[in-house]
């Protein structure tokens, strides 16, 4: 399975799986609040998701990494254009420190890592951050609405909109795919997307953007601790240093 299908079907068991959710809640309807909002936020979400994917066909896994973690400085840049929100001398310094943590954790401090892509292809993956930090601030106005799970769902069927070009080769390769990648796509659809956009949406409700993405950098730190547990990869001092400071960084930013 390639990359783009995987990304379609994966949205796509999203999608259905909270269409499920709001016809069981009876919150469907096609009258909603924030339409050309979400509109705008789920075509958003499904273009970074294909530029991420086709920039690393070529980019590494910790450049890729680097690249898209960046989203945290271009949403303490855009907070106060598009929300008029003051960072603080608190948030900024935790924005600085949580790229410090990134940098650590991301690259081991060997850059010779993050050199080995097409400079295409690290713009591309780089244009996926930048899209997220969008993303991530425009989300805010959507998080005090009252529905959560229309909101969700509604937003997923326009995360497909971008995707749909590649639903016809998806649909050839259907009845070939294995148990396991079957697996990995609800899995993903489900317990990597539906529930924490979910929940992050409800913290949104009470938090800065700012913080938020800052927060999401455990991701990181809980990826790094499952590679070492399950995968066998060394757990270095730099990765645990980078760790400590994207928990200074929450700490600063919270």
């Amino acid at each position: 399975m390639d990359a783009y299908t995987f990304v379609f079907l994966r949205f796509l068991a999203a999608s259905l799986t909270m269409l499920a959710v709001s016809v069981a809640t009876k919150n469907l309807s096609l009258e909603f609040p924030n339409k050309r909002l979400i509109l705008i936020l789920g075509v958003t979400n499904g273009i970074a998701y294909l530029l991420q994917y086709v920039g690393m066909v070529y980019v590494t896994a910790s450049a890729s990494s680097l690249f898209v973690n960046l989203s945290v400085v271009w949403v303490a840049l855009l907070t106060p254009l598009v929300l008029r929100e003051r960072l603080g001398w608190k948030k900024s310094l935790g924005v600085i420190v949580s790229l410090l943590g990134v940098v650590f954790m991301t690259t081991n401090l060997d850059f010779a890592a993050i050199t080995g892509g097409a400079i295409i292809s690290d713009l591309l993956v780089i244009a996926a951050g930048i899209a997220w930090a969008i993303f991530i601030v425009y989300n805010k106005r959507l998080a005090t609405g009252k529905s959560t799970v229309q909101v969700v769902t509604w937003l997923l069927l326009f995360t497909l909109l971008p995707l749909l070009p590649i639903a016809p080769y998806s649909a050839s390769i259907l009845t070939s795919l294995p148990l396991d990648a079957w697996i990995a796509i609800i899995y993903t659809a489900v317990m990597c997307w539906v529930v924490p956009y979910y929940l992050w949406l409800k913290g949104l409700k009470h938090m800065s953007p700012v913080t938020s993405a800052i927060v999401l950098l455990i991701e990181i730190i809980v990826a790094i601790v499952i590679s070492t547990l399950f995968l066998g990869e060394v757990f270095t001092v730099i990765a645990g240093v980078g760790a400590v400071l994207t928990v200074i960084a929450i700490l600063l930013a919270s």
